[in-house]
């Protein structure tokens, strides 16, 4: 299991750690209307899945910045940001900063994304940074658990795993 840190604590993360190769396990989160969102609501495309602890801390919203900048420039690529935030918060972020190549995601209900990909922090109830890309054909080819929450992920390696993702 992935060895993770939050501002230097080391934490619990809940769920089974997923790995390059491994089909994409499915998940139920809810998007800033409240409708359920699952994998096959992107089924066909390579899906950049970013995993921030909240959308409104500064790392968070910098990865989340970068990802709908770097989402822009690629085909058949959809950008999944996902959080333990409320719905109703997401909404209010995306509104007052204009991104439009990023959906973002809520998993504050059943922590059903936090355990299918081994991203549930025990302690703080908060999903820990990291990234994921999935092919078309519901394949990961990409896996990064940021070792610290507060750092940033390789937002390059993501991207260019994106790009090489059918």
């Amino acid at each position: 299991m992935a060895s993770i840190t939050f501002k230097n604590n080391p934490v619990t993360l809940i769920g089974k750690e997923v790995n390059v190769g491994d089909q994409a396990p499915d998940f139920t989160v809810l998007s800033n209307d409240l409708s359920p969102v699952t994998l096959e609501n992107s089924k066909g495309k390579v899906r950049i899945i970013s995993v921030v602890p909240s959308i409104d801390t500064g790392v968070c919203d910098a990865q989340t910045r970068r990802f709908n900048e770097d989402a822009s420039n690629l085909s058949n690529v959809e950008v999944l940001t996902i959080s333990m935030d409320l719905p109703f918060a997401q909404k209010r972020w995306c509104a007052s900063n204009g991104l439009e190549n990023v959906q973002t995601l809520s998993d504050h209900r059943d922590a059903s994304f936090g355990e299918a990909y081994g991203v549930l922090i025990k302690e703080l109830r908060l999903l820990a940074r990291s990234v994921f890309v999935v092919d078309s054909n519901d394949k990961v080819t990409f896996v990064e658990y940021v070792s610290e929450a507060t750092n940033h992920p390789n937002y390059e390696a993501a991207i260019e795993a994106a790009k090489t993702a059918q």
